[in-house]
Order: structure tokens, then sequence, then C-alpha cells
């Protein structure tokens, strides 16, 4: 998956990639370095299980 198409996915769930870089385990810099580059499968899981942690947390919390 290219790094646009993971963007999309953060976007589209209304999250920031500083949030998603938090749970990835870098600074939102280093994060936006990497999306320049395909992510392999492991990687999108990986992406996709943080995104979904992140939107079921936001809505615990509304």
């Amino acid at each position: 998956m290219s790094g646009n198409e993971v963007k999309k996915l953060i976007t589209d769930a209304g999250l920031k990639f500083w949030q998603v870089a938090e749970l990835w385990g870098c600074n939102d810099g280093n994060f936006s370095r990497r999306l320049r580059k395909p992510f392999n499968d492991k990687e999108v899981s990986r992406i996709k299980a943080i995104i979904a942690e992140l939107v079921s947390e936001r809505q615990k919390t509304t």
C-alpha cells in the first residue's frame, strides 16, 4: 500500500498523523517521512489496528 493510501486511511478516519505516529512509536516528522515509501502488508495491518484503536478511544469519550 502506498503512503498516499495510508494517509487517506488516516484522514478518512478523522485522525491526525501525529496520533498514529505516537502509537507507531516515532515522532510525527519521522512518520511523515515514512509515508513517502510503500508499506508492506504487516505494516498496513499495524496501521489499521492503530487507526481502529484510536477511533474506538474517540468513540468512548464522546
